[in-house]
């Protein structure tokens, strides 16, 4: 009988950067008792300035807790692979950073006075596009169809219904980056 060799393969490094990015981000905001957070990673109603601007891209990278992380990384570890084979590493990076600017754009327009920080934007935002991974262009998949229906139904009454403490709106506005994304802009 033959060995047979374990070959470990860095198959989505988009993925595996973000998520350790985001590890030492989470270990950094522990550190400084959440002054890191909300420095950098966290976006929030302030003052047109260059930190501003970087916020607007980095709150994705922040997160609460160890269980805010997990809860967002497991997804984002599970379903990036998929996308991040179909687009490319770069072309799914400047996804996240739309997808990361518009969010907090609309957050900071309708949200309260709150700051907002974790990657679910971009959880859902990899949600829908996974689920427009094999379609050809011009055509829309029935499980985008069927996701949006599930999601967006779930976020808004999630949103109508429950005090949480979670921005129900940035999974939304994630989920239609993700859809947009994946229809309009393939290879």
């Amino acid at each position: 009988m033959q060995k047979r060799k374990i070959i470990f393969s860095f198959n989505a490094p988009l993925m595996i950067a973000f998520s350790l990015v985001s590890l030492l981000a989470l270990i950094l905001s522990q550190l400084t008792n959440g002054v890191s957070n909300r420095l950098v990673f966290s976006v929030y109603r302030s003052s047109l300035s260059p930190l501003f601007i970087v916020r607007l891209f980095m709150h994705v990278l922040g997160h609460s807790s160890f269980q805010h992380y997990v809860s967002n990384i497991a997804l984002i570890l599970a379903l990036g692979p998929i996308v991040e084979e179909r687009w490319g590493s770069i072309r799914v990076l400047i996804m996240f950073a739309i997808t990361a600017v518009i969010s907090g754009i609309f957050h900071l327009v309708f949200g309260p006075n709150t700051m907002l920080l974790g990657a679910s934007g971009i959880v859902f935002m990899l949600i829908f596009l996974a689920s427009t991974a094999g379609a050809p262009h011009g055509e829309i998949p029935l499980t985008l169809i069927a996701v949006c229906v599930l999601y967006v139904t779930q976020e808004i009454t999630a949103g109508l219904f429950s005090a949480d403490n979670i921005s129900h709106t940035t999974h939304i506005i994630g989920g239609l980056c993700g859809a947009f994304l994946g229809l309009f802009l393939h290879k």
